[in-house]
């Protein structure tokens, strides 16, 4: 696979960057009767996809001259089995789901979709801290944009046969020591040092997606990682500084994200989902999963509820089961068991990393299954901290697209789009092309 190279704009490092990325040669894709051509127009129609597990999401957004951002249109299309946690497993309805919910999306915004932006998550899906280090040759002179480009090509991770970088995004520079420098350049110093954090994926499983795509005759114009996107549009500047931890539950996966001092600190994608929970309620109450998703979304809680003691809920039939009546007690007790487990497997791995005691803006939560009821008092309890559902911070359209957490992914690929365009008008440099180990002109 060959690549255009990661565009990491020059913007506050909790924007940038995205992958460009190839297609596998056997991708089928129809033509396309022009590809993103209002790239430099006043205004720019830009699009976020994600596909999901349960459903497909397509948001579409307008940025102007001056880089405000309006939301114009949402399109949603159940993925019917499609995708499992987070990875399609059944290319022919992928396709169809992607092309219902960006029909949609046109429909709804009033526009003409020629490409997206995609969101990239699954089990395969890893992010790691990277460190370089760069010695200057001489301390007559001061760092220059060549130690730049040596210092994070140190930091360039090696990863296995197989995996590709996916977003790369550095955190910071260190100058002889000193931490916490944004711009080197112009300094004299002996040292230059670079920490960096890099999430990659595995190639094939990132080509399903994209040749999903460009099946339908669409351009990708490049991949994020979906919980850096749902961050970008849940999470403000303030809570990327102070430090927040960010929560999407989706139906397959859960992703979450750490930021502090403005960058990405920690990323990991769990393969435990709201579809997990509906299991859980299909095994311990027997019954079968549609009953089960169901009962989940009418009448489920995260926290048992002292007054539902003694409640019922009447079933009538259900795939050869006879009519029965069901605890809601024992149907919270049994979500509660899941999702607790959820969010103390975050919470032990953000103390193993030491990250706890820097979320000072807490915990903020985000996708479908964030509407769980009582998950925000569930998680305070995990945590010991604040916690909040999340709603898109910047950008204006219809409450329907900005108050829906399930859409948030598809939002920040939105707004992530917006800056990196701008970035190339701008025509700005300073980036990484972690995968060609050079710099590579925005």
């Amino acid at each position: 696979m060959t690549s255009a190279g990661n565009i990491i704009a020059p913007w506050p490092p909790w924007i940038y960057p995205l992958k460009t990325i190839s297609p596998c040669a056997g991708c089928k894709r129809l033509p396309v009767p022009r590809a993103a051509e209002t790239m430099f127009d006043k205004s720019e129609i830009i699009v976020g996809l994600e596909i999901g597990t349960a459903k497909v999401c397509a948001v579409v957004g307008e940025a102007d001259a001056d880089g405000a951002l309006e939301f114009l249109g949402v399109g949603t299309e159940p993925t019917r089995g499609a995708v499992r946690k987070g990875e399609i497993v059944n290319a022919d309805l992928a396709e169809e789901a992607i092309r219902a919910a960006l029909a949609a999306a046109e429909e709804s915004a009033d526009v003409e979709l020629r490409s997206v932006y995609l969101s990239a998550t699954g089990s395969h899906i890893e992010g790691n801290n990277y460190h370089g280090v760069h010695p200057i040759a001489s301390v007559d002179r001061a760092i220059d944009e060549e130690d730049l480009k040596a210092v994070e090509r140190k930091a360039h991770p090696k990863l296995t046969v197989g995996r590709e970088v996916l977003d790369a995004l550095r955190q910071g520079y260190r100058v002889d020591g000193q931490g916490g420098v944004e711009n080197p350049l112009g300094r004299f110093a002996s040292r230059l040092e670079v920490d960096a954090h890099v999430v990659s994926g595995q190639i094939t499983r990132l080509q399903n997606s994209v040749c999903a795509v460009k099946g339908l005759g669409l351009e990708v114009e490049a991949l994020a990682f979906a919980g850096r996107a749902a961050a970008c549009a849940a999470l403000s500047p303030e809570q990327c500084e102070l430090g927040a931890l960010l929560i999407d539950l989706g139906a397959g996966t859960t992703d979450y994200v750490v930021y502090h001092n403005r960058s990405l600190r920690h990323s990991r994608v769990i393969a435990v989902g709201g579809e997990h929970v509906s299991n859980d309620i299909s095994v311990g109450l027997k019954l079968s999963n549609a009953r089960a998703e169901k009962l989940k979304v009418d009448h489920g809680a995260a926290l048992p509820d002292p007054t539902a003691h003694g409640r019922t809920v009447n079933l009538t039939s259900d795939v050869g089961l006879d009519n029965r009546t069901v605890s809601i007690s024992h149907l919270h007790q049994v979500m509660n068991a899941r999702l607790e487990e959820l969010l103390m497997l975050i919470r032990d791995d953000l103390a193993r990393a030491g990250l706890l005691a820097h979320l000072r803006a807490g915990v903020v939560l985000t996708g479908g299954g964030a509407r769980v009821p009582e998950l925000e008092r569930l998680a305070t309890q995990v945590f010991q901290m604040s916690v909040q559902t999340a709603r898109a911070k910047a950008g204006s359209g219809p409450s329907s697209i900005l108050d829906e957490p399930e859409c948030s992914t598809a939002l920040g690929l939105v707004k992530l789009g917006a800056k990196q365009r701008a970035a190339q008008r701008q025509s700005r440099t300073g980036v990484f092309d972690w995968l060609a180990g050079k710099l590579v002109g925005a």
